[in-house]
């Protein structure tokens, strides 16, 4: 009876530290996922849009907290980059491309890295079809989007994987502190 009752007493505390925990991460990785996608820009002067690095901190993210907490931040990073960028019309985009990386990173990428290839897939997929119907795009504008959006995604996923792999290895999994 006794450790039952404290442990019971104990639970609902773990469970709202466990929630603030993932609410901080999801923060600081949204912002570091924004300064990523700023602070390298690769002009595409055809369009005016610009190649980033910022897909690594997005796989990462999906990869490090998992699908659901990592779709928020990578979605939330990416997406206040264009705000902050004033990209304004690709916000809700952006959301939804980065968000659908980060979540199958963190569900089949974490299973195997090479289906980091269809979350990247998927980002230029979304990007590809939202450009086609953007007014001052179209086909045109996609298509020349489309190598650079190819090459972002790639460097994304094995960028993403290897910064994920190096924190695993500095930082190994604790302990269960069960009682």
């Amino acid at each position: 009876m006794g450790m039952d009752h404290v442990q019971r007493d104990i639970q609902p505390i773990q469970k709202e530290n466990i929630m603030k925990i993932n609410f901080a991460l999801i923060i600081v990785l949204a912002g570091i996922t924004t300064a990523l996608t700023m602070v390298v820009r690769i002009p595409i002067p055809a369009t005016e849009g610009y190649l980033n690095l910022g897909d690594m901190a997005v796989v990462f993210c999906g990869l490090l907290i998992g699908s659901r907490w990592g779709l928020l931040a990578g979605a939330i990073g990416s997406a206040t980059a264009d705000l902050i960028g004033g990209f304004f019309i690709f916000i809700p985009i952006t959301f939804f491309a980065k968000g659908l990386e980060a979540y199958i990173a963190g569900t089949l990428g974490k299973k195997n890295p090479y289906w980091l290839g269809l979350a990247g897939i998927a980002m230029v997929c979304v990007y590809f079809i939202a450009e086609l119907f953007l007014p001052n795009m179209g086909f045109a504008a996609a298509v020349t989007e489309l190598p650079f959006n190819v090459v972002q995604a790639f460097i994304g996923a094995i960028g993403g994987w290897a910064v994920y792999k190096g924190v695993i290895i500095a930082f190994p999994k604790p302990p269960s502190n069960k009682v």
